[in-house]
């Protein structure tokens, strides 16, 4: 049986985190008591190629699609799968709308951005920062986490291209940086450099200090508990071996939306989808202003590394 698998593996999309999650894929489709091929297909972090990628594995016969990280490719994948009538398990995109109307076809992994963000809000209060500048590319997901930042903060959006100097006029406590990789790498090393900055604080929500060299004490968003369970612990040193790396928990995320497709593929439903995955029991659900089913009680966690 075959399984379309959706990943960024050429730029502009984060080829590592491509890596890392279909790694996750692949084991898990090895391990499942099923007969899986994975056919898969790179989407460059480009919705219009996600959207062909999914016309073409449908018509190969695929029974089911997984995967993609970046949100404006995932919901390029996530229209055709519908208008196709294929299941499809969004592993890693977070952007709320991944599509415009309600769907019993796609289910996502990832928790909403709308929670993940005000999570990190959340967390920069506590720390003590209320005014915090937003250095964003321009793009439906950054703009949509620069809203739900607003919401919650007072904040100050500046110009990734004039990082230093805009950051020093706004008086802000804290920058975060709203850009893909390796773009963020480059406004992290600026800000570090000016001694002005040497008390702001880095941050960068949508995780692009996950398996960078240059991220430590930069706070990110991953969907992970603290503490991994059982099965969790094992995947991830299975993983580590074959990456020569620790894994992304995105690689998690690839190895339990196999696991979910594989309940699916048996006959279960959405509704009825029950499986203790590699970061707890995962079920479905219809959540308020979420138009696909959704894992509720995916967990969230702002990491340090240190």
């Amino acid at each position: 049986m075959q399984i379309g698998a959706l990943v960024p593996l050429t730029r502009p999309g984060w080829v590592e985190v491509g890596q890392h999650l279909l790694a996750g894929m692949e084991l898990a489709a090895r391990e499942v008591d099923l007969d899986l091929e994975l056919v898969v297909r790179d989407t460059a972090a480009d919705p219009q190629r996600a959207a062909a990628a999914v016309d073409e594995l449908v018509g190969l016969g695929v029974a089911a699609l997984a995967g993609e990280y970046h949100s404006v490719a995932a919901r390029g994948a996530a229209a055709r799968a519908d208008a196709l009538g294929v299941p499809f398990v969004c592993s890693s995109a977070v952007l709320d709308a991944l599509t415009d109307q309600p769907t019993d076809w796609v289910a996502r992994l990832a928790p909403p951005q709308s929670w993940g963000w005000r999570r990190y809000a959340e967390f920069l209060i506590g720390a003590g920062h209320t005014r915090v500048a937003v250095a964003a590319a321009t793009s439906v997901y950054w703009a949509a986490g620069t809203r739900i930042l607003h919401e919650h903060l007072d904040v100050v959006e500046i110009d990734p291209a004039d990082v230093c100097e805009a950051l020093v006029r706004s008086r802000a406590t804290a920058v975060l940086v709203l850009l893909g990789v390796p773009a963020t790498e480059s406004v992290v090393r600026a800000v570090r450099r000016d001694p002005r900055l040497a008390d702001v604080l880095i941050g960068a929500p949508a995780g692009q200090p996950e398996l960078a060299d240059w991220a430590t004490g930069i706070p990110f968003l991953r969907y992970r508990p603290e503490r991994l369970n059982a099965l969790g612990t094992r995947v991830e040193s299975e993983l580590t071996t074959r990456l020569g790396e620790s894994p992304s928990f995105v690689a998690l995320e690839g190895y339990d939306a196999i696991l979910v497709l594989a309940e699916r593929l048996r006959g279960a439903t959405w509704s009825t989808v029950a499986v203790e995955g590699t970061r707890g029991e995962i079920r479905f659900s219809r959540v308020p202003g979420i138009s696909v089913w959704q894992w509720a009680e995916a967990p969230i966690h702002v990491f340090n590394a240190r």
